[in-house]
């Protein structure tokens, strides 16, 4: 574990863990969690003998609270920045949801030779907002509903999502883990109201078009179909038209936090990916 500091003095943190001459794996997670989101994977590919890294993104986990910067150009910016402090190289990229739009961002801004490959897991890109542009996304109501429940109640709106939508809790037979709920709980309550607040802007209203053509190395798109949260038909099914070298992979009937709730069918898919 460690920090670096950004140009404008922010200090990322990060883990970073197995031998710096293996294959390194960089997660990045999503809204509004921290690092300990990719505990079961981090693990499970340290064990494999990889290099294992996770940041907390600037507003989230461990980093700092801050009160401007929480915007895509910023964290791809950050994460160059830890790139480039760790010195990777062919690195490969990892990011579910709010965190596969930085990895998007970010790979296609990346130094040449900084990223091997890039996986975008129940991702947010290319746009989730609805507009005449793209008729099929959410409506800003939504994200403007997600602003309102975070200034109403953040401790109570924090406890809603995991344990309805986020991982399909809310689902009929669903196994509900009181656990995973107050992890998730933990992780949100460890960042910045205001960074949060500002994110949902950034995940709901970034356009990733322009980046996903840009990229071109190979990607790996993997989604649930009963993803709640960024819905299917308007993330994956279309992130997957744009890329040069993409892969998708559908899970029928999993969640949007399928990377904790159905790891055994994930992490070996991931492993295949990363080997391949």
């Amino acid at each position: 574990m460690g920090t670096i500091t950004t140009k404008d003095g922010t200090e990322i943190f990060y883990k970073d863990w197995g031998s710096k001459d293996s294959q390194a794996i960089v997660f990045h997670h999503g809204w509004p969690l921290s690092a300990d989101d990719w505990d079961n994977q981090m693990l499970f590919f340290l064990h494999q003998g990889f290099r294992v890294i996770a940041h907390d993104r600037r507003g989230h986990g461990r980093s700092s609270q801050t009160d401007t910067g929480n915007e895509m150009d910023t964290y791809a910016a950050d994460v160059a920045a830890l790139a480039s402090a760790l010195n990777l190289k062919g690195a490969i990229h990892v990011g579910h949801s709010t965190g596969g739009g930085e990895v998007a961002h970010y790979t296609a801004r990346a130094e040449p030779g900084r990223v091997s490959k890039a996986v975008l897991i129940g991702a947010v890109p290319p746009i989730m907002v609805k507009s005449e542009k793209n008729p099929g996304g959410l409506p800003i109501e939504v994200f403007d509903g997600f602003r309102a429940a975070l200034v109403a109640n953040r401790a109570q709106f924090y406890r809603d999502v995991p344990a309805g939508p986020f991982y399909g809790f809310n689902r009929p037979g669903a196994k509900v883990s009181e656990g995973v709920i107050a992890n998730w709980w933990r992780q949100g309550m460890m960042g910045a109201t205001k960074a949060h607040y500002d994110c949902i802007k950034a995940f709901s209203e970034t356009d990733f078009t322009d980046d996903l053509k840009t990229i071109d190395l190979p990607v790996l798109v993997m989604h649930g179909t009963d993803d709640q949260i960024v819905p299917y038909a308007d993330s994956a099914a279309l992130s997957i038209k744009l890329l040069k070298k993409g892969t998708l992979k559908s899970y029928d009937g999993f969640p949007h936090g399928m990377c904790t709730t159905h790891p055994d069918v994930i992490n070996p898919d991931l492993l295949a990916f990363v080997k391949g």
